[in-house]
């Protein structure tokens, strides 16, 4: 007999990220995080092949020094005023300091044993902050202390989800010589430096210069160590840029105009020659994964250069896959799996992280010689031994003229004479995709005695840019898939009871929660996570608004366009809600904030329906992802209650 999976179950997960080969690849490092639950936190432990490296302080990995030493960074119990970097040796486990700077590094890279390149958030008003001696730095902290209660802003984005109050912060770059040691800056106070990449002794980077409102294009630039000079290769306003990188001596760039498809467009291939982007053949689709999934706590490499080729993470119709592109472009397909969120390359193999529709992540090796994937880890196999996991089972269906499927997981012990409620569950995005990999939420409904409906509607990805553009749609064909996918459910599955359906999503998912109900009263009850409610104040409280909001809704202007706004705002149509409704949302959700939610829980109950939100201090948009422990079994928990009182 097999037991349920529990919302528990989640303080036992262990959670892998930042995976790279050393130089030569002759081995690989990671993090393995465990949950804390004294400090309600996670703790790192670095992981050289099958050795952990264990520390008394929570270690990250920044990158390789060399074959054999680790550059880590340890999270310090209070703020300090010199940030220190440790060599970790991973033949002795022994570490010791590498440098120290007032700078916050972000990341290191390697030009030769003597020179780094460094990046760094840096304020504009203390451009020179990271050449302060010890009795400047406490001045500059005493001055913080003292402007603490209150926030100056003057420019656009002034916060960022994760980030916080980003006003006047840019992330610059900096050479770091060690001997002697020296730090100097080569991008300008007011440039945002992005995509920095070494070849030999050249830096190339994108980056946004800007003084009160960042541009929606990027700008190419290159950085000559030699001459200590530079140079804006491609200065045109008209590029989106998501990655560059160097292949055979040519920078190529991935980027888009968003011209056809808007923000969302899938990045096209360029070479950059003479100042100009020359566009080569693309695939379309996202060289990234996009699948929505709560079992990944950090992240790691998606596009390696090595060996001669561009490999990639791609995500395909319903799954992941990784991609070999050669220097014109063509491509082979090496593997897939329902999830893929990052990997690293050698000369001789691929690692990567992954899991399948019954496991949690772990790392995987491909062979470039037998071409076979084996399993190198088994950090969660206990984690679900003797539990009931629902295996997903596929559901094709048609609307709107398209050919669309999607999944559904039985409820434990299930009894074809029964009648058994069940739950809708919208993801993000909307560029976003399920695939058939574990999913912790689903499962423990599952286990709960829910059937559980998911599906990859208008809107998704892995289907290309027309499939995925839902520009001024939005509550209109991807409503109508969702209702269809619905109704195709209840006509298979006899057992699901009708008037126990519940319904819930977060992000764009939580979007179409406030749609649906205000349009139907079909779901006993829904659960609106992180959620947008009225676009024509979206516009100007989240972090992407202001360019977010007027691509989405096809409008040019959004004080302009206002009618249309709010024809696509679920607020306007709450006169028609009648099902009870929880709201879960984040105090720090600079995405999706607070007043969001705050609308459409505040009209429910003054049009007596019922509802509840419950707001998580603290936390952002990525709560349900990577929040404190505690905060993501409350949250599921509220949840999961909601269903049962309304359904049980």
């Amino acid at each position: 007999m097999t037991k349920p999976i529990k919302i528990e179950d989640l303080l036992k997960f262990r959670f892998l990220s930042n995976l790279s080969f050393n130089p030569s690849g002759t081995a690989y490092a990671y993090q393995l995080a465990n949950v804390d639950k004294e400090k309600d936190n996670y703790f790192n432990t670095v992981y050289v092949n099958k050795k952990a490296y264990v520390s008394a302080k929570d270690t990250t990995i920044i990158n390789w020094y060399d074959d054999t030493n680790l550059i880590v960074t340890e999270k310090e119990k209070k703020e300090p005023l010199i940030n220190k970097y440790y060599l970790l040796n991973t033949r002795d486990g022994k570490r010791k300091i590498f440098f120290s700077t007032p700078l916050k590094v972000t990341s290191i890279e390697v030009i030769d044993k003597n020179t780094l390149l460094l990046s760094a958030y840096i304020s504009v008003n203390l451009p020179d902050l990271y050449k302060a001696d010890k009795k400047e730095l406490e001045k500059i902290k005493e001055k913080k202390k003292k402007e603490a209660d209150y926030e100056v802003l003057d420019e656009i984005p002034y916060w960022f989800n994760g980030s916080g109050f980003i006003n006047k912060l840019r992330t610059a770059l900096f050479i770091c010589e060690l001997k002697p040691f020296r730090i100097r800056r080569i991008t300008a106070p007011t440039l945002s430096a992005y995509n920095a990449k070494v070849s030999e002794r050249t830096v190339y980077f994108t980056g946004k210069d800007y003084d009160r409102f960042a541009p929606k294009y990027d700008r190419i630039y290159k950085y000559d160590l030699d001459t200590d000079k530079t140079e804006c290769l491609y200065d045109k306003d008209d590029q989106i840029i998501s990655a560059i990188y160097c292949l055979n001596n040519d920078l190529y760039v991935l980027a888009s105009d968003g011209r056809k498809y808007g923000l969302n467009e899938s990045s096209k291939f360029h070479i950059l020659k003479d100042k100009e982007l020359i566009e080569l053949p693309s695939p379309d689709r996202s060289l990234y994964d996009a699948v929505a999934t709560d079992t990944i706590l950090g992240s790691g490499k998606g596009m390696v250069v090595k060996n001669g080729y561009l490999y990639t993470l791609v995500t395909e119709t319903d799954h992941v896959e990784l991609w070999q592109f050669d220097s014109k472009i063509r491509y082979k397909k090496l593997l897939k799996m329902p999830l893929i969120t990052f990997f690293d390359v050698s000369k001789d193999r691929i690692i990567f992280c992954g899991c399948d529709d019954v496991s949690l992540p772990e790392l995987y090796e491909y062979s470039f010689k037998d071409k076979k994937v084996k399993v190198l880890t088994s950090f969660n196999k206990g984690v679900l031994k003797d539990k009931y996991v629902a295996r997903p089972e596929e559901i094709n269906y048609t609307s709107e003229g398209l050919n669309l499927n999607g999944w559904v997981l039985y409820p434990k012990d299930y009894d074809p004479k029964k009648k058994y409620p069940a739950v809708l569950d919208i993801h993000g995005g909307p560029r976003a995709i399920y695939s058939k990999g574990f999913f912790h939420e689903m499962q423990v409904w599952a286990s709960q005695g829910y059937f559980v409906l998911f599906t990859n509607i208008r809107g998704s990805d892995g289907r290309g840019d027309e499939f995925a553009d839902i520009r001024g749609k939005y509550g209109d064909i991807d409503y109508i898939n969702l209702m269809d996918f619905t109704d195709a459910v209840l006509k298979k599955y006899r057992a699901i009871d009708k008037t126990k359906l519940c319904e819930t999503g977060g992000s764009y998912g939580g979007f179409m929660t406030n749609w649906i109900i205000g349009h139907t009263d079909r779901f006993c009850c829904t659960a609106s996570q992180r959620s947008i409610a009225n676009w024509t104040g979206f516009t100007y409280l989240s972090d992407i608004g202001y360019n977010f909001c007027p691509d989405q809704n096809g409008t040019d202007e959004p004080i302009k366009d206002y009618d249309k706004l709010w024809d696509h705002s679920p607020l306007k149509y709450v006169d028609n809600a009648k099902t009870p409704t929880l709201f879960i949302h984040s105090d720090q959700d600079y995405r999706c904030p607070l007043p969001e939610g705050m609308q459409m829980m505040q009209a429910l109950a003054h049009r007596n329906v019922e509802t509840r939100l419950v707001v998580f201090h603290g936390e952002n948009h990525e709560l349900s992802r990577s929040g404190k422990p505690s905060h993501r079994i409350r949250r599921l928990t509220e949840i999961t209650d909601w269903f049962n009182k309304h359904t049980k």
